[in-house]
């Protein structure tokens, strides 16, 4: 995995500390004054949200189709239905591999960081409340230490 590192700050004091973030990161943005870089990571974790429900709809859609998962993932991998999420984290799902890239208790975290944030800028977000209700009943299910891709295993199992 490469680290992109989401800076919020002075672009003076972000001049004298890229060096060391490069160090860290593949890829350093300076997004703005400060906040800026919690805010973007919020909508990079929304948007990883919205990718991983659908990659997950499309298989348990395909698999209850009697289609085969992999095939699927074969045929819109490469299109236009293509996202890390589906691509890299559908061939784990349909192993049972649930072990964490990102834990799931650290991804409702951030869920809950940016519903809170979004209520606060009067900004309804439907996904990401139906992203936070899941992955709170993944927590209440146990599965705070397994991985995001988790999900899968809740719609399988008939609880979403």
């Amino acid at each position: 995995a490469t680290l992109t590192i989401m800076v919020g700050g002075d672009e003076q004091v972000y001049a004298q500390v890229v060096p060391f973030f490069e160090v860290m990161g593949k890829k350093v943005v300076l997004q703005g004054g400060p906040g800026a870089g919690q805010h973007t990571k919020m909508a990079n974790q929304i948007a990883i949200a919205g990718s991983l429900a659908g990659a997950v709809e499309a298989i348990r859609y395909a698999e209850t189709a009697g289609l085969d998962p992999l095939r699927v993932l074969e045929s819109i991998g490469g299109g236009s239905a293509q996202s890390w999420q589906l691509v890299n984290m559908v061939p784990r799902m349909l192993k049972g591999d649930f072990e964490p890239g990102f834990y799931a208790k650290h991804f409702l975290k951030d869920l809950r960081i940016a519903l809170e944030n979004a209520k606060n800028m009067k900004l309804h977000l439907p996904m990401l409340e139906m992203a936070e209700n899941f992955f709170t009943q993944a927590s209440v299910k146990g599965f705070d230490e397994k991985g995001t891709q988790i999900l899968y295993k809740l719609y399988k199992d008939g609880i979403i």
